[in-house]
């Protein structure tokens, strides 16, 4: 099988760990994973914002550098959704491509921390991720995993929403947070770089509370492999 990784903007620019993670783990399961160096954006935040003929271009090209490949992987629900959408590649959200094509739920992770995890608006309503990345947290060595409260709720990104509806943004995120501190977890975990960066700015705030994180990183991690950063 081909399996190419289309890494986004978002995880190229400022978390290109969640990336590298998503590599490892598919390594160490034996499968080579290709990078091709011409992706570009998908799109999305041009389709978002109404820009559709700049969309349509990004998306075409993003066709034309990944035909030929079985599986395309990416460490983001959001990406991956526009993608499926708009595209006829076959592209998978890594929890996806792990469980239902690979039939991988233990990783050879090890993680010896508490973890409460956030079902990202894209993963939960859109690519309908359900219970595929509890399932493979569940599955880590040393790891506690317990459950986040309403943990279906957003937590008030949606891209450019939070700098058109900020005090609304806000006051999402200041619920996710608090749930996320209440749980008395370490890290909290999602499959979306950029919940998890509007988040963490929430959770910087409030001592004592969880450290974001991108799963495909739990599942990367072995004993050691040392500390998360």
């Amino acid at each position: 099988m081909r399996i190419a990784l289309f890494v986004t903007c978002l995880n190229d620019a400022l978390f290109p760990q969640a990336g590298i993670a998503t590599v490892t783990v598919l390594e160490r399961l034996g499968h080579t994973v290709e990078f091709p160096a011409a992706q570009t954006c998908c799109g999305q935040m041009h389709a978002n914002t109404g820009y559709a003929a700049p969309a349509r271009e990004l998306e075409r090209g993003v066709e034309a550098v990944f035909a030929g490949h079985d599986a395309i992987v990416s460490p983001s629900g959001s990406c991956v959704a526009h993608l499926r959408t708009h595209t006829g590649l076959p592209v998978y959200e890594l929890s996806e491509l792990l469980v239902d094509v690979l039939g991988s739920i233990d990783v050879g992770a090890s993680f010896p921390h508490r973890v409460t995890y956030h079902p990202t608006c894209h993963g939960l309503r859109v690519l309908r991720l359900r219970d595929r990345p509890l399932r493979l947290l569940a599955a880590v060595r040393r790891l506690e995993l317990v459950d986040l409260p309403e943990s279906e709720q957003c937590c008030g990104f949606g891209g450019t929403f939070a700098l058109k509806n900020a005090k609304v943004s806000g006051a999402m995120l200041a619920d996710k947070c608090a749930n996320a501190v209440a749980t008395g977890a370490d890290y909290l975990a999602a499959a979306d770089s950029s919940c998890l960066m509007h988040i963490g700015g929430g959770l910087a705030r409030r001592p004592g509370a969880p450290r974001p994180i991108h799963y495909a990183e739990i599942l990367a991690a072995t004993p050691g492999s040392g500390p998360v950063p």
